[in-house]
């Protein structure tokens, strides 16, 4: 918004879940997996090893989420990049549409409060 006065035009592109080689299963099984055996003791200690399991389940759910439609991303950059009135945001794909943007658009304690009743609990957690 500061850069309007100088003719610039900011569109934001907020994709939902799509398979690339950043949401690759084996990719962020093998991070995760580094970084679980870098942690020290205590840390493995306090989460468990059924948190680390259940983020390893939670990639199946992942890649079942991810649309091989990239598609829709990049029609989003070609209207943003050639369109004479370019929107300010950009929703690729139904779970950014229907999940994400109303989320961002809540108060943020509700939406906090609905990721910590889904996340995985550490075993040593209050």
């Amino acid at each position: 918004r500061e850069l309007s006065f100088f003719g610039v035009k900011v569109a934001m592109i907020e994709p939902g879940y799509f398979k690339t080689g950043i949401t690759s299963k084996e990719m962020f099984l093998r991070t995760l997996r580094k970084v679980w055996d870098r942690a020290n003791p205590e840390i493995k200690e306090t989460y468990g090893e059924e948190f680390l399991a259940s983020y390893i389940k939670m990639t199946d759910i992942m890649e079942k989420k991810c649309s091989p439609d990239l598609s829709l991303v990049t029609d989003c950059m070609e209207h943003a990049l050639t369109a004479c009135y370019p929107r300010t945001r950009y929703s690729a794909g139904w779970d950014a549409k229907l999940l994400y943007l109303p989320m961002s658009y809540m108060p943020t304690a509700l939406v906090d409060a609905m990721i910590y009743l889904n996340s995985p609990r550490p075993a040593k957690s209050l």
